[in-house]
């Protein structure tokens, strides 16, 4: 823990500053390195970890890794079966699987806090902990960050802060209640009447921890649960049990559909009173504890950003800078704000590790461009093409897991065809530029994967969905004679 407890970055003059040491801070400070880019790190943590230091309250995650796979661990097309893990070199990628102990598929709060430290401390990261950031002005051609340790300039300023901060639906009588980061133990509810007000990850998670102890249990929001979008997410289904003692006549548990209206005190305890929606009629619930599962927000302090969806988080371009301030850009599961191409109503999964360690990568590479650092552009020879974007399209873990959202482009110039790596979809389509070449993972309203491919040639783009494969096997002869045709008049 020598390294951890080290105070690396004294306040001065950086490139870039980077705030925070959960997940999406270190993968964002990993990948500036690798570029060459010069950074801070600040954290008014003690340690790595970031919001796994704290959430989830019941301890498990949503999202799994598969400790053997059919590929070797640590190997690039390995991340497509490790959510968890974030991406490093040299023996700190994979880390996960090291510190599971298998009882479940998904990781424990505290296995993925320990990966956190030990990918910090394998990779170098090294990060100013105890230096909580406190106000932000502009000077010059970049940023001030004002921080309990003195002031850090800079060009660029990342902020890896999660979405950790209570967001309070405009309910009268929510004083009276609890949120969902307030949480107690388990045992804390025994006996108790629990009323949860959310019917999302966060709300059903407390519903499954408290099932054996409380007394009576009601989830209870708007709109009806809705299964069928899991299909469009990597995650797993979890905490559902209180929603199958519902449907199954299970006593006590109880999951509604009604708009609340108000929480009162009453008789010593709490009353909710909602109105049903898709049954209509008012509904009063008597209750010991109310707990409000009903979401969060970036904590964006004096950040004066435009927001999106409720103004939880940073309106964010195609490469996670906020639309209305350059030079302010957001990591972790903040950078979903950018919403990309949503083509089918499929968003990215940038709320969680496996969508956001890729999000920084490419975060990282646009900011080393936007520094004069030209990334590696490798040469491909034109028999080269086809085979190897196939070959991203069979098992390239960031088009898998970033559906539609993120796409591996190959381009043509006078100087031949280049890999230019992963690139955000909706830039390649919006932003025009030389002729190139975009493949990518999507799925459609019936939840049927397949490839596709964009070709931009002389200013317009051509799109073509390729077929599903029930194995996903789209290395094989008929996919090739069919992507060689599409590619033809852009490779020739």
């Amino acid at each position: 823990m020598e390294q951890i407890s080290a105070r690396p970055f004294p306040p001065g003059n950086y490139d870039v500053v980077v705030v925070g040491s959960g997940p999406g801070g270190l993968q964002t400070s990993h990948s500036l390195s690798a570029l060459g880019v010069r950074h801070a790190v600040i954290s008014q943590d003690d340690a790595p970890g970031g919001m796994f230091r704290r959430f989830p309250v019941f301890e498990r995650l949503i999202s799994w890794t598969k400790p053997d796979a059919p590929v070797p661990r640590g190997t690039r097309e390995y991340q497509w079966y490790d959510h968890n893990s974030l991406v490093g070199e040299n023996g700190a990628g994979a880390l996960v699987p090291e510190f599971m102990d298998r009882s479940f598929d998904v990781p424990s709060r505290a296995e993925m806090e320990a990966c956190l430290v030990a990918f910090a401390e394998r990779t170098g990261v090294r990060v100013q902990y105890g230096c909580r950031w406190t106000g932000t002005r502009r000077e010059d051609d970049g940023f001030v960050l004002e921080t309990s340790d003195g002031e850090y300039r800079c060009r660029f300023a990342v902020f890896a802060i999660g979405v950790t901060e209570r967001w309070l639906a405009p309910i009268p009588g929510t004083e009276h209640a609890e949120h969902y980061v307030d949480t107690r133990r388990p045992d804390a509810y025994r006996d108790k009447r629990v009323v949860i007000i959310g019917k999302r990850n966060s709300g059903f998670e407390i519903g499954t921890g408290l099932l054996p102890w409380a007394r009576e249990l009601v989830l209870v929001s708007p709109r009806p649960v809705q299964l069928g979008p899991l299909a469009h997410s990597p995650l797993r289904v979890r905490y559902l049990q209180p929603y199958e003692e519902y449907v199954r006549g299970g006593a006590g548990t109880f999951v509604v559909d009604a708009a609340i209206t108000a929480i009162e005190r009453s008789n010593g305890g709490l009353r909710v009173i909602s109105e049903g929606t898709t049954w209509p009629g008012r509904l009063e619930f008597d209750a010991d504890n109310v707990i409000l599962a009903t979401g969060f927000r970036t904590p964006l302090l004096d950040l004066r950003v435009a927001t999106v969806l409720n103004d939880r988080v940073p309106a964010l371009s195609a490469f996670f800078e906020s639309v209305s301030v350059p030079g302010i850009f957001f990591a972790g599961n903040a950078s979903q704000g950018a919403k990309g191409v949503r083509k089918h109503g499929v968003g990215p999964n940038s709320t969680s590790v496996n969508g956001f360690r890729y999000n920084a990568r490419v975060l990282a590479r646009h900011i080393a461009e936007r520094l004069g650092i030209e990334p590696q552009r490798p040469q491909l020879e034109r028999d080269e093409v086809v085979p190897f974007l196939l070959k991203e399209l069979s098992c390239g873990p960031e088009v898998w897991i970033q559906k539609n959202f993120l796409a591996r482009v190959v381009s043509r110039s006078d100087d031949g065809l280049r890999d230019e790596g992963i690139l955000p979809l909706a830039h390649f389509l919006d932003e025009g530029g030389e002729d190139a070449v975009a493949v990518t993972i999507e799925m459609d309203p019936r939840a049927v994967i397949y490839p596709a491919v964009y070709v931009r040639r002389r200013g317009r783009i051509e799109e073509h969905e390729l077929p599903p494969h029930p194995v996903h096997a789209f290395e094989g002869a008929g996919y090739r004679q069919e992507l060689d045709s599409r590619l033809k008049p852009f490779l020739d």
